[in-house]
């Protein structure tokens, strides 16, 4: 029996914030010398990234202005890991929805009670109860909706709510999954020069998506669950981490990650497609997560893949950033927008990176 994705749906917060923005932010609030100045300017330049979104309206405001961040030197008193839950909890649901119903908009005459379980998705804030409930609450679903919720494992954590919502499926096959994955990673910038902090001040940003699995074939594009496959490279475990800490939840981002990235993916890769080999023919298209512009280029090195393979996840990268868990399916959706009649049954496969080293990979056919 398959198992489809039939509609993928996403959300940006309101508050779109150009790269050279958020640079002048940085430098702004971090008392940096003139060579760190340099280096700062040159790691946005070359990110790949022209746009993020963002809750906070700060990005975008010169000092003085803030209305999260303290005006004051070193943005002191920086607010607290409750401070930024508080923001999260107002608006992680209310982006939730914007996804929900951007996804469901997509299927005419969906009947949204049809829904029987939900899966959610963030690593960027928890509270009980928690979006889950919020999410069942405000579409009016029924209680005994079944709810899963996937907390705190990082960029690669869609895969796992897709594994959950395939196995869902197959087990029940009237089942209608909704998966909803939240990311409001802005809210944990901080103020540290470090070369951690200064990476993953440049490439993140806020963002949601939600997508609805089920086994009914209906009359338009389609992409349908053929194989997962993970892996960890535990060379690189202590090289990506995500703590919580006293003031907002603290990244480990080295710039080894690509390397680790580039020596796991060809092994990953092969395995993914050891039993569907023959099964491959013509064109493959591509859904990678955006790491950073340096991981799709050693994806690309590994594989052999040309830049036009991964376009898909550049252009998410560009206009969007890296918005953890979400990014990969806003890069899914991107490519279904393009997809034809005459891509039936042609393969699709995905990849995304993460604590761990996590290395998660999937394939899928088109159905259209």
């Amino acid at each position: 029996m398959k198992t489809y994705i039939s509609a993928i749906g996403t959300a940006n917060p309101p508050h779109k914030v150009d790269q050279q923005d958020a640079a002048r932010f940085m430098e702004e609030s971090l008392a940096l010398s003139n060579e760190e100045r340099r280096k700062l300017k040159a790691l946005y330049r070359l990110s790949g990234i022209r746009s993020r979104y963002s809750v906070l309206k700060d990005y975008s405001k010169s000092y003085g202005n803030y209305s999260f961040f303290p005006n004051s030197e070193n943005l002191e008193p920086f607010p607290s890991t409750e401070d930024r839950m508080q923001v999260y909890g107002e608006e992680a649901t209310k982006l939730s929805l914007e996804a929900i119903q951007n996804s469901l908009s997509q299927l005419p005459g969906f009947d949204v009670q049809e829904v029987t379980h939900l899966v959610t998705v963030s690593c960027t804030g928890m509270h009980a109860p928690g979006i889950d409930i919020e999410i069942v609450r405000q579409l009016g679903l029924p209680g005994n909706v079944r709810r899963t919720a996937i907390n705190f494992m990082g960029c690669y954590a869609a895969f796992n709510a897709l594994k959950v919502a395939n196995d869902i499926c197959r087990a029940e096959p009237k089942s209608k999954v909704l998966v909803v994955c939240v990311e409001l990673c802005t809210l944990h910038f901080q103020n540290k020069a470090d070369e951690d902090n200064l990476l993953s001040n440049a490439i993140f940003g806020d963002g949601a998506a939600a997508l609805l699995v089920e086994t009914e074939q209906r009359d338009c594009l389609q992409l349908s669950f053929e194989n997962f496959y993970c892996d960890l490279a535990y060379e690189g475990i202590n090289d990506m981490a995500w703590r919580i800490g006293n003031q907002g939840f603290e990244m480990r981002l080295s710039s080894y990650i690509p390397d680790f990235i580039k020596g796991g993916i060809k092994k990953l890769s092969d395995r993914l497609l050891d039993t569907f080999k023959n099964q491959l023919s013509g064109k493959v298209y591509y859904a990678v997560h955006p790491g950073g512009k340096r991981i799709l280029s050693s994806i690309e090195q590994a594989l052999g893949l040309q830049k036009e393979d991964n376009r898909y996840a550049y252009e998410v990268l560009e206009n969007y950033g890296n918005m953890s868990s979400s990014t990969v399916l806003f890069v899914l959706k991107a490519l279904m927008g393009d997809m034809k009649r005459s891509d039936n049954g042609k393969s699709v496969v995905s990849f995304a990176f993460g604590p761990g080293l996590t290395l998660e990979s999937m394939l899928l056919r088109i159905k259209a």
